[in-house]
């Protein structure tokens, strides 16, 4: 069965080493403990637990654009040096007899499980960038359990590991593992030239530049002239659109469409009467778990006006609905932090023109420091929730 890549004096490199193979944990872990980071703040705006509901800030205006930027610049940054990693260590993965004992045995299994868990959330985490999910499973739920596995998978092989790497952490401690610790059919090779080391490292940090180069100017503005390979280039024909008008099934509007606002006074109010409304501008960003981010110039009516107008208390918690049959975010709740937030607009109009179908025609939500699913399009009730 040992045959190919797994046969006895397979793996010659030099780089097959563990002072090459700390460097690039080093790098990965950071890459990784930043996205899950960032990933847990993305998943507790859109589905907060109940006592953080009135704790969440509509402040700093860009927050979730920074942090969920960072969380896709890291994961395709992750990409490179999971393969880096992988290619440093995969001889000790196919070390024969598999295990030696129960706990190399249970050793062995976290390690896999780590591994597993690592390329199943860059695997699916690259491709909702492209919004593409060719599986069964739902992506948002599967990523945030994933993320927690290989965090707990991680933590456990850092900690079995960390003699290793405390007696490599250091340029100038790298050694040879003991014999005892490689495959029995390999012999104890010296320390890896450094020669050897520097070209594995320098081709894996150049291979994360380019990554990050080419795919970072979706949510860095001063990058967006190298966006060469990320899914969306904002700014290039306008505010990029996720989900259409025709895919939500709102491409005809009623003629006599009407806002329902609904509290002790609720009343309803048509477009015409709107925008008759003392009507405010605020250049806000739209953010989206894909990872891009636009600056938009809105205008609109303050939620804040709308809610007071209906006798609905500042401090109160908004459920909006939008005018599309059905989406996971077809329904969405809004915490009083953003609904009192004065730039929390329900928007009308786009850089100065009226909205458009696929930017949620007759009226919009367009929130500070929210996730782009969040702001509602295409609104057609507002209510205490």
């Amino acid at each position: 069965m040992r045959r190919g890549p797994l046969r006895p004096g397979a793996f010659r490199s030099p780089a097959h080493e563990p002072r090459t193979a700390v460097v690039l944990g080093r790098w990965l872990g950071a890459a990784l403990l930043l996205c899950f980071a960032t990933g847990l703040v993305s998943h507790l705006l859109q589905d907060p637990p109940g006592w953080l509901v009135h704790r969440l800030p509509s402040r700093p205006v860009d927050g979730y654009r920074v942090t969920q930027g960072l969380h896709v610049v890291a994961g395709l940054a992750a990409v490179p040096l999971a393969g880096a990693k992988l290619w440093t260590v995969y001889p000790r993965l196919f070390a024969w007899p598999p295990a030696r004992s129960v706990l190399h045995l249970l050793e062995r299994l976290s390690i896999a499980l780590l591994v597993a868990a690592v390329l199943l959330e860059l695997f699916t985490g690259l491709l909702n960038t492209l919004q593409w999910y060719p599986w069964p499973f739902p992506f948002r739920q599967t990523h945030y359990w994933t993320a927690w596995t290989a965090v707990g998978a991680l933590l456990v092989h850092l900690a079995v590991k960390a003699p290793v790497i405390a007696a490599h952490w250091r340029r100038a401690a790298a050694a040879p593992l003991p014999a005892a610790s490689l495959p029995a059919s390999l012999p104890a090779p010296p320390t890896a030239p450094l020669a050897a080391r520097r070209a594995v490292l320098t081709a894996t940090a150049a291979a994360v530049g380019a990554v990050t180069l080419t795919t970072a100017g979706q949510s860095v503005p001063w990058l967006r002239g190298l966006d060469l390979f990320a899914p969306r280039r904002p700014g290039t024909g306008g505010l990029p659109v996720n989900r259409t008008a025709a895919q939500a099934g709102t491409t005809a509007v009623p003629a006599d469409w009407q806002l329902a606002v609904d509290g002790p006074a609720g009343y309803r109010i048509g477009l015409t009467d709107l925008r008759a409304l003392p009507q405010t501008t605020a250049d806000l960003p739209i953010a989206c778990v894909e990872g891009w981010s636009a600056d938009a110039r809105w205008t609109g009516v303050r939620l804040a006006d709308l809610l007071r107008r209906a006798g609905i208390p500042a401090g109160s918690t908004v459920r909006i609905t939008s005018l599309e049959a059905a989406g996971p975010y077809r329904v969405t709740e809004m915490p009083a932090a953003y609904a009192d937030d004065p730039l929390t607009l329900l928007a009308l109009a786009l850089d100065g023109r009226p909205l458009t179908p696929d930017h949620g025609f007759p009226a919009r939500i367009v929130a500070p420091n929210r996730p782009g699913v969040l702001q509602t399009k295409w609104v057609a009730r507002i209510e205490v929730a």
